[in-house]
């Protein structure tokens, strides 16, 4: 992979979902589907909340990447059938493949990382007509590298609905 210059530095912060569509500003319920985006802008990544119906005038240019889920219930913890460890070395596993649906897979789940602040982001490089994202597991001083599959919304839906299955959890 070449070394091409970093189109961003910095660590960023996926929040969790705040409850509120950032397109109408009206509460999203528990238990409502809704369109969780993540955007990069001049100051970072943003994460954004999207109410179903508000998604088609959400303007969708220069996001990273969208995913549909379920806005969970407040105070309520989720069983999963795997621990963050066991995500982390899967990620870490998956670093060299080429298949475009584990790339797709390990893209998602390091977005899932992201989110749970066990992968921070560093930058974007371009390699080869591919955007790569440089990431660092949590604790540690070495990068590993991210292939943006530049997924679609019916691939994130399938990919998702994947990792949900591995996990047991709503929320993907």
């Amino acid at each position: 992979m070449s070394s091409s210059a970093p189109t961003k530095q910095a660590a960023y912060d996926i929040g969790k979902p705040l409850g509120l569509c950032s397109v109408t500003q009206q509460p999203i319920e528990p238990d409502s589907k809704f369109v969780a985006v993540l955007r990069e802008t001049p100051t970072g990544l943003e994460r954004l909340d999207i109410s179903l119906p508000a998604w088609d005038q959400f303007d969708k240019t220069d996001l990273l990447a969208f995913w549909q889920t379920v806005m969970p219930q407040p105070n309520k913890t989720r069983k999963l059938l795997v621990d963050d460890t066991v995500l982390c070395e899967l990620f870490e596993r998956l670093a060299d493949v080429e298949e475009p649906a584990k790339l797709s897979f390990r893209f998602v789940l390091g977005l899932i990382l992201l989110r749970k602040r066990l992968l921070t982001y560093d930058c974007t490089q371009h390699d080869g007509g591919r955007d790569v994202w440089v990431v660092k597991l949590k604790g540690r001083t070495d990068t590993l590298k991210m292939i943006d599959p530049h997924l679609t919304e019916d691939q994130v839906g399938d990919v998702s609905q994947q990792l949900g299955q591995i996990l047991n959890s709503d929320e993907l």
